[in-house]
């Protein structure tokens, strides 16, 4: 569990930054790592355009085609060990490109997620679990 967070507080954060999500820019493209970090999200109810980095022609690629189409990104990765080094590259890549980009959702998700989950597409089961456990403390 998160020190000092009521699972309310931790929901409630977890809601604000899906929130961001749904309402951020047209231009801003998020940035995960897999099909199965894209379908969380989507369950949790983030549109629009994102782009998968395993799957694509590489981060330097991905950088380059959001510089030339004049957008943004939203770093998503996970937060193990991997995705810290994914996220590192892409804001490398990004930088090179001059592509504005905004990693803080990220962070904010760890703060209130590494506790109990390690990646995006453990999100949904989370967030599922902190409605159950502020469901039961109402009743």
């Amino acid at each position: 569990m998160t020190l000092g967070r009521s699972p309310k507080e931790r929901l409630d954060e977890i809601q604000a930054v899906l929130e961001e999500l749904i309402s951020r820019d047209p231009k801003a493209v998020i940035l995960v790592e897999g099909m199965r970090d894209r379908g969380a999200l989507t369950i949790l109810g983030v549109k629009g355009d994102m782009v998968q980095v395993q799957s694509s022609d590489g981060i330097f690629a991905i950088a380059e085609r959001l510089a030339r189409d004049g957008k943004s990104a939203i770093i998503m990765t996970d937060w193990d060990r991997k995705g810290g080094q994914l996220g590192r590259l892409l804001r490398n890549a990004l930088t090179s490109n001059a592509v504005p980009y905004d990693d803080t959702l990220r962070q904010r998700l760890v703060i209130v997620a590494r506790q109990d989950i390690k990646d995006v597409q453990s999100l949904p089961s989370l967030y599922s679990r902190l409605v159950q456990e502020v469901q039961a403390r109402r009743n």
